[in-house]
């Protein structure tokens, strides 16, 4: 087999598991926000405010934006794809902002005192990080924009970290469908890119090894982290700042 055939055969398959992994992903997010968001009108969707309603329009033009970024590459349409690129660098930028302003605005509007205030402040830290490890990895994935391979798998983790917050609003009633069910789901999508690899190149990818271990690690950090003294500390912080913090008694 020649170089040329393995080539063309290697983009076939790339193209067949990424347009299915974007199809997965509109699926999950539909699936978990379609009760509180799309199928509740989206605009006249019953959100907190109009914040919220920003960040979630932004986030779901995030997801079509990776969609139609997957068919442009698919239908060899390079030059657009890249054009669209910047403009999806901009969304992502947007996102990170809008993702840490919607967790604030939640802190503060859950603010409670005791252990359920407790509870509150520890969770701040799971859209914080999740915001950090987004944007960290699409920074990489900019970066290597010269390099498709890389490019394409860090922009595909990065999208999937964004994906717990649409798990967990599945529609399953059972109490072990929680936060860390959520994350391994997303875990079994990175488990899916990294069995491709495998199977299509031999290896597993740079950067499906690295993005996949950074958003990993990170995950399991972040629900320790929110309850220390010191992120307690910040989180109560951030609730005076933003002037709807309680009196505790």
């Amino acid at each position: 087999m020649t170089s040329a055939t393995v080539g063309s055969s290697q983009r076939q398959h790339d193209q067949i598991f990424f347009v299915s992994a974007a199809v997965v992903i509109l699926a999950t997010v539909f699936v978990g926000f379609s009760r509180t968001y799309y199928m509740a009108g989206v605009l006249a969707a019953p959100l907190p405010n109009v914040l919220v309603h920003i960040h979630g329009a932004v986030f779901s033009l995030w997801i079509l934006l990776f969609i139609t970024q997957v068919l442009l590459i698919s239908n060899r349409r390079v030059q657009l794809h890249r054009r669209l690129g910047l403009i999806g660098f901009g969304v992502a930028c947007l996102m990170f902002l809008l993702g840490l302003l919607a967790a604030t605005d939640s802190l503060a509007r859950h603010a409670a005192p005791g252990d359920l205030g407790i509870q509150v402040r520890a969770f701040y830290a799971v859209p914080v990080v999740d915001m950090l490890i987004f944007a960290t990895l699409i920074y990489f994935g900019f970066r290597e924009r010269v390099h498709p391979a890389a490019h394409k798998r860090f922009m595909l983790i990065a999208t999937i970290a964004l994906l717990d917050a649409a798990f967990v609003r599945w529609p399953v009633r059972a109490p072990w469908w929680d936060l860390r069910t959520a994350q391994y789901c997303c875990y079994a999508l990175l488990l899916c890119l990294a069995a491709y690899d495998l199977w299509s190149t031999g290896k597993i990818h740079r950067a499906t090894a690295w993005g996949s271990g950074f958003l990993i690690v990170l995950e399991q950090i972040r629900v320790p982290l929110g309850r220390t003294a010191i992120w307690q500390d910040f989180a109560l912080w951030m609730q005076n700042v933003t002037g709807s913090s309680i009196k505790l008694h």
